[in-house]
């Protein structure tokens, strides 16, 4: 099949530019699970889905933005096509309704997600402010695990505005999934989530 070409070769591609290996402290879950993490790079996405063992790859379909990813050409190719992305509008003024439903129906249908919850990529080693959309979902999806991963190079090797990587070894960090806490308040739940993230640089 030509789109499981495509992703091997967007495997090894990834895996040749910035090895993007998986670093898991613990078993990974098994189940539904919602990979969250820093988001500094265009290549934060493709690396994250790389370093997942086949079997979770095949389930995970990554969170985007649609003005980016939803372009005619090779790049809406293998966001549509290759890793099935799920499109989300990011700017108020195309917005029809709940911007995180599609979010919620690939949620519902099974499926699992990578997730960037600052919203935006920053230039920063570390992750800035998470915005609520993860605290949403968790509340909804009381079953999913909440996976922290971080990225750690991956800041300098192709950072904001840059269009070639820089050769950087790059690895993926993935945490124990984040436990619940029942009522714990929005804000708290986000900063947790956040130092989760933060503890794995």
């Amino acid at each position: 099949m030509i789109e499981q070409a495509a992703a091997a070769a967007l495997v090894g591609t990834t895996r040749l530019l910035v090895g993007a290996r998986a670093q898991w402290q613990g078993p990974p879950p098994d189940g539904q699970c919602l990979y969250f993490a820093n988001h500094s790079s265009h290549l934060d996405t493709m690396a994250i889905w790389s370093a997942l063992d086949p079997a979770q790859r095949a389930r995970t379909r990554p969170v985007a933005a649609r003005d980016y990813w939803d372009k005619p050409g090779l790049r809406g190719y293998v966001a549509g096509r290759v890793l099935r992305a799920v499109l989300i509008e990011r700017r108020r003024e195309e917005r029809d309704g709940d911007p995180l439903e599609p979010v919620i129906d690939a949620l519902q249908t099974g499926d699992s997600l990578i997730l960037f919850p600052e919203g935006t990529r920053t230039a920063e080693r570390l992750p800035q402010r998470f915005r609520g959309g993860l605290f949403r979902l968790a509340e909804a999806f009381p079953d999913l695990h909440l996976v922290p991963a971080y990225l750690d190079t991956l800041h300098r090797s192709m950072p904001k505005g840059a269009h070639i990587p820089l050769p950087l070894y790059c690895t993926v960090r993935f945490g124990p999934a984040l436990p619940r806490i029942d009522g714990e308040p929005r804000d708290a739940f986000l900063e947790r989530a956040r130092e989760a993230v933060v503890a794995l640089a």
